[in-house]
């Protein structure tokens, strides 16, 4: 029937906003829930839609494969790596991702944590607790952003983002991509390396992904020097951790910034225990406001889906003109 509700299956924690959403079009069928998920995911072989509400969920071919009238998958996060994107475009499913609604919040924390790495405020609150203002002041920092340019590796919605707000802080913005954009008025360099060595500060906000993997090595750590400092706000494939963690205890660089790693949640702990590290746990888009925010996109995607209309935010290797697989059959 026309009306009758499509059936979406949801992988991942069923969250107020994603399960308010869905529900209000759509029979949900809630893999979270379910006590033995091969018998469940086999009892919905049928579905033609999945949502996503975690990056830790991970969907390759053979996942998607499994349901042979699948349409489109709808993933929570702006990255998506954790999607087979090359499988999907081959076998006329769309990929839908959450862009554009946390770039303000994930380049105020780029900004936060630069400023936390440059002039160790962790390093210095932790001195206050500990009662050795009393003892004496803090030493002054040797970094600042004052005489500092930072090198922004990747320049989409959020490397703008950010270099407005350094452009604010009066610091000069240079960047690194494959293409340089015409309509920005920042230097361009097609080298990594040679941008890294012309700036103080790099600023990874790059995507994940195999063309990514390691593009921040010993080379471009070198390049950086021994002033150097390394803020990696986009994945932690992106920079080669051992590398990192060599060039830190060798001095061949100043210090990081880092909200991203390799094995996430697992920290090495020769980074725990440096000083001239700040760490976080990847909360660069970890507002209440802004993740309800991504969620509301997971749902719209889905919506927009049911209602036959083009999803919202399909993925690069989506999109949605080469969209259903019927059309491939």
């Amino acid at each position: 029937m026309p009306d009758q509700k499509k059936q979406v299956l949801l992988l991942g924690p069923l969250k107020p906003v994603v399960m308010s959403g869905l529900e209000s079009a759509c029979i949900v069928h809630k893999v979270h829930a379910a006590k033995d998920r091969d018998a469940f995911l086999a009892e919905h072989a049928d579905v033609r839609a999945i949502a996503c509400s975690a990056t830790t969920e991970k969907i390759p071919g053979s996942f998607m494969e499994r349901f042979p009238n699948l349409e489109i998958v709808a993933s929570f996060g702006v990255g998506y790596d954790h999607m087979d994107a090359k499988w999907a475009g081959a076998h006329g499913v769309i990929l839908t991702n959450t862009p554009g609604v946390l770039n303000e919040e994930v380049a105020d924390t780029a900004l936060g944590l630069l400023l936390c790495t440059v002039r160790e405020l962790p390093q210095a609150e932790r001195y206050l607790r500990a009662g050795k203002w009393r003892e004496r002041d803090y030493p002054l920092t040797r970094a600042t952003l004052r005489d500092r340019t930072v090198g922004l590796v990747g320049m989409g919605g959020i490397g703008q983002a950010i270099a407005r707000r350094l452009d604010a802080f009066g610091v000069p913005v240079v960047y690194h991509t494959r293409q340089k954009r015409a309509h920005l008025p920042y230097r361009h360099y097609a080298n990594l390396i040679d941008m890294a060595r012309d700036v103080d500060v790099l600023l990874a906000i790059v995507p994940g992904g195999a063309a990514t993997a390691n593009m921040i090595d010993a080379k471009v750590l070198d390049a950086l020097g021994p002033d150097g400092i390394l803020i990696n706000m986009a994945r932690g494939s992106v920079v080669d951790e051992p590398a990192l963690i060599k060039a830190l205890q060798d001095k061949r660089i100043l210090a990081a910034g880092l909200d991203v790693y390799a094995k996430e949640p697992n920290v090495p702990p020769e980074l725990i225990a440096m000083d001239n590290v700040v760490l976080c746990p990847h909360l660069g888009s970890g507002s209440v406001y802004t993740r309800a925010r991504m969620d509301q996109l997971v749902v719209d995607n889905i919506l927009a889906w049911a209602a036959g209309k083009p999803p919202l935010t399909p993925v690069a290797e989506t999109p949605w003109h080469s969209w259903g697989r019927a059309a491939m059959r």
